[in-house]
């Protein structure tokens, strides 16, 4: 099978952990390990990854050396996609033995520059701050910000992908059974000029839709969302809950889901699947190939 992975935040940085490079290689390892496991077991492996703590980071270190001359989104995620791609590659050469070739492609995603997500930014980057802090920030550096659980962070633009230029790259590196580690933090965002060129725009794509569309342009098999949840949960946090085994994309779509987090995986997953001939899986990042074998997690698919 071709199996498209997503790693969830908690594959490079846990909450409350440092955002130092040993802190990230640790847990970078950690989710190298599980991964393997996919590819020892014969399938084909594309690696996507979140980069919302470490592009944040970046914005703010530029914002300290000149704040008149901070460098755009665009930019940023392309740095940051290259240094979690490394790691990632990395980590990931280190669990295989070296015996099969691994690749890191940094990745436009085409957005539409009219898209009303650039009038609403939604899309959580950067370090936790208190409410008081966060709005000073705000007021000092044009930021908006919206809590985040009990913290307050950073908002940008979350445009959906609609296009990925790059596949024919990706495509090429698949037919010689290369391991991919691309579109990295939803992919940098592009938007197409009237000539037809590209530039890069400010905003962050989320990275499970970004995810759910290379899956599908690739036409891949299987795609797996990666957290650090067990599974996909009716009625979350209350004496009621339950987790899912198996749920269709149209029911999927009823279900009453927390929008900061495991709302966007079950919609992207839903959209992946719909109509088609292939699954998507919610769980743990260590739960990987028991949820390609359905021992695990939650399975999104159509009925039998």
């Amino acid at each position: 099978m071709l199996v498209v992975a997503a790693l969830g935040g908690n594959a490079l940085l846990r909450r409350g952990e440092p955002l130092t490079a040993e802190t990230q290689r640790t847990n970078v390892a950690t989710a190298a390990a599980s991964l393997a496991q996919i590819i020892e077991a014969g399938h084909q492996l594309v690696v996507t990854h979140g980069n919302g703590p470490q592009i944040g980071l970046l914005a703010l270190q530029g914002a300290a050396y000149k704040p008149d001359e901070v460098f755009p989104l665009d930019v940023l995620g392309a740095e940051t996609d290259g240094m979690i791609g490394y790691l990632i590659e990395q980590e990931l050469e280190n669990a295989l033995g070296h015996d099969r070739p691994v690749a890191t492609l940094l990745t436009q995603v085409e957005v539409d520059p009219k898209d009303p997500a650039f009038a609403r930014p939604t899309k959580f980057i950067g370090p936790v701050y208190d409410k008081a802090e966060a709005e000073r920030l705000a007021q000092a550096r044009s930021w908006s910000i919206a809590a985040d659980g009990a913290h307050w962070r950073r908002v940008v633009p979350s445009p959906m992908p609609m296009d990925i230029p790059d596949l024919r790259v990706l495509q090429l590196l698949l037919e010689q059974d290369v391991t991919l580690i691309c579109a990295g933090g939803g992919g940098i965002p592009v938007v197409r000029r009237p000539d037809g060129s590209l530039i890069g725009i400010e905003a962050v794509i989320d990275k499970d839709h970004a995810t759910a569309l290379l899956a599908h342009k690739l036409n891949a098999d299987a795609l797996l969302l990666l957290t650090d949840v067990e599974a996909v949960f009716r009625d979350f946090g209350t004496e009621a809950q339950s987790a899912i085994d198996r749920i269709t994309p149209e029911d999927a779509g009823h279900l009453d889901l927390p929008d900061g987090s495991m709302a966007p995986k079950v919609a992207a997953a839903a959209t992946f699947v719909s109509g088609r001939n292939r699954f998507a899986c919610v769980g743990r990042l260590e739960d990987a190939l028991a949820m390609l074998q359905g021992r695990a997690g939650t399975m999104i698919a159509e009925a039998d």
